[in-house]
């Protein structure tokens, strides 16, 4: 239990304007899932579910969100936590203390931003509802609609703004419908069936997008255009854990045809992913989310990003997630080289705090010859001292290499406690550079910056 409350402290203490220094995972105050990316105003804003420990009287062992925050970033490595922007208890509909403020999005129409959800309605209902909530701002305040939208009963929503001019939904397992101009209905000339659930029978409107396709346990649609294309992204259970598929269409709500997968299971076996796309300053990225920050728990995840790239007839290219993530790192800021790009020579990282993950990693050079990369750091001023959070039992050396700029960097005992140890370099000029670190000693390494 010591643990569990250690974890419940640090996922309640959140204020609003966090800033967040991060590599991968990119959230760190709190944990987040099914990140929902989007580009407003020149800006990245980030609009995740919320994983917390489930209170008394919830299930233990299954997921528990009671409410969203947004978080923004203009270099995708600084992120603002704007602070909670919707809580369960405050829409109208949803039903008191169900904990299922699942996946969400947010769109911006004509000066409005409109934030949907799903969770779970009121008494008599059953089942899941998608709602509405719109601000002036994409960091709110919001002020949710009455009742959700009518004719949607699913999860994960997803809208699609079209060069089509019209705007579409998506939820669920691929159903897609066309919405009003007013951000708020389904449009009245979308196509209606009758589906059957056990022996009752009901009206279903929309389409269903991936009819036909792979999409075992399917959920979270994420749809966009591309180059005249309609992407369907999606995860799917291919085996026993979540992959992120995607089908391609010349049409928003279809046919769509399969073509591959974006992201293959987790090596760790965490059971969901959950994923968005955007394209910012010219270059793609896929969020996406991971147990990183709970790692015997896959039921409390962290968002990562990673670049993506299309092939030239327009299908994706499989993305292998990473640690380092993206971005340039301000070398005047801890750079935590645990988030390595390259390892070699015996190094490893470990956890700091097996009672507090979101205490992050340490990187570990057991003897002489252990180095890590991390590449592209940005130097905005010449340096002439670097700060090291270090471990070492004796005096050292390591050999600090800048791309081709070779440094000898010399390393006080710290006694075998975690020190912040100020030390001379070699004029280093500013600029980006590939950094690798090579030690010559036994040593543990927190993080390093240049003054």
């Amino acid at each position: 239990m010591k643990s569990k409350q250690v974890f419940m402290a640090v996922c309640m203490f959140t204020a609003a304007c966090i800033q967040l220094n991060a590599q991968n995972p990119i959230i760190r105050n709190i944990y987040s899932a099914d990140p929902t990316a989007r580009v407003f105003n020149g800006k990245v804003y980030l609009y995740p579910s919320h994983d917390i420990f489930p209170p008394e009287g919830q299930r233990q062992d299954w997921f528990c969100m009671e409410d969203y925050h947004v978080f923004s970033s203009e270099d995708l490595m600084d992120w603002t936590d704007h602070g909670m922007i919707v809580t369960q208890n405050k829409v109208p509909w949803v039903r008191p203390n169900s904990y299922s403020m699942w996946a969400p999005d947010c769109v911006e129409k004509d000066g409005k931003y409109y934030f949907y959800f799903p969770s779970a309605p009121g008494t008599g209902m059953g089942g899941f509802a998608v709602g509405v909530c719109v601000a002036d701002r994409p960091e709110g305040p919001f002020t949710p609609e009455a009742e959700p939208i009518k004719g949607i009963g699913g999860i994960d929503p997803c809208v699609l703004q079209a060069s089509d001019g019209n705007a579409y939904i998506f939820w669920g397992a691929g159903m897609c419908a066309k919405l009003k101009n007013n951000m708020k209905e389904l449009a009245d000339d979308n196509p209606k069936s009758v589906r059957k659930f056990g022996n009752r029978e009901f009206e279903s409107v929309g389409v269903n997008c991936l009819q036909g396709l792979p999409s075992r346990q399917a959920e979270g649609p994420f749809a966009f255009e591309y180059n005249g294309n309609y992407y369907l992204t999606y995860p799917y259970v291919r085996e026993n854990t979540e992959v992120l598929a995607y089908a391609m269409s010349k049409s928003p709500m279809g046919p769509y045809e399969y073509k591959g997968l974006i992201m293959a299971e987790h090596a760790n076996g965490c059971w969901t992913n959950h994923h968005s796309i955007i394209n910012y300053k010219g270059q793609w990225y896929l969020f996406y989310h991971h147990n990183d920050y709970s790692p015997k728990d896959d039921k409390r995840r962290s968002v990562c990003v990673d670049s993506l790239f299309f092939n030239p007839d327009g299908t994706i290219k499989e993305v292998k997630p990473t640690l380092r993530g993206v971005g340039l790192s301000n070398a005047h800021k801890p750079i935590q080289i645990d988030r390595y790009s390259a390892i070699g020579g015996g190094a490893s990282i470990e956890y700091h705090d097996t009672l507090n993950y979101f205490q992050g990693w340490k990187t570990i050079f057991p003897g002489a010859g252990a180095w890590v990369v991390y590449n592209k750091i940005g130097l905005e001023k010449a340096s002439k001292n670097m700060t090291v959070r270090l471990k070492t039992s004796k005096a050292g050396t390591a050999t600090l290499i800048l791309s081709n700029n070779k440094l000898q960097v010399k390393l006080p005992s710290t006694n075998g406690q975690w020190q912040e140890v100020k030390v001379a370099v070699k004029s280093v000029k500013k600029g980006v550079y590939d950094l690798k670190l090579i030690a010559d000693s036994q040593m543990e390494i927190d993080w390093i910056k240049f003054e």
